[in-house]
């Protein structure tokens, strides 16, 4: 006798399962834009502020994001929007600076690292490289480095 389901039923299928489990997965991929952290600053203006403040251009918008978002955590989303119509606020200005060169949060409460092989001091130092990454090929330290 084969068995029928009548009514409904509140038990899933391992199916239903599988396919929730898997829709969760994905969504979690996906980046949801972080644009507006401030009041009136959101990633592209504070990367704006930033290329601005450090007179380099094509900063990443992900380090940015997460260096926005540490400041906002701190409480300073005012103080970067006046900073960005103009203010003056050189230790503000020296901390955002200071966060890209080394790619640690500014929060001092939640120091954690937003990045560490993109952080501007690897420019900043060409001499050297983040560690775990190959310089050339085999023996390229025994060669001094062009002039």
């Amino acid at each position: 006798m084969a068995h029928t389901n009548s009514g409904n039923s509140a038990t899933i299928t391992r199916r239903g399962l599988l396919s929730a489990v898997s829709g969760i997965s994905v969504l979690s991929l996906t980046h949801l834009p972080g644009r507006a952290f401030a009041a009136g600053m959101d990633t592209e203006a504070f990367l704006a502020l930033s290329e601005n403040l450090l007179n380099k251009e094509s900063l990443y918008e992900d380090v940015g994001a997460k260096i926005l978002k540490s400041f906002v955590a701190m409480g300073k989303e005012d103080e970067i929007s006046a900073l960005a119509d103009g203010q003056s606020d050189e230790d503000l200005a020296n901390d955002i600076v200071a966060a890209w060169y080394t790619g640690i949060s500014p929060d001092p409460d939640d120091l954690q690292v937003v990045t560490y092989t993109d952080a501007l001091i690897w420019q900043a130092m060409s001499y050297s490289k983040p560690m775990a990454f190959c310089g050339g090929g085999v023996g390229y330290w025994s060669e001094p480095p062009a002039a």
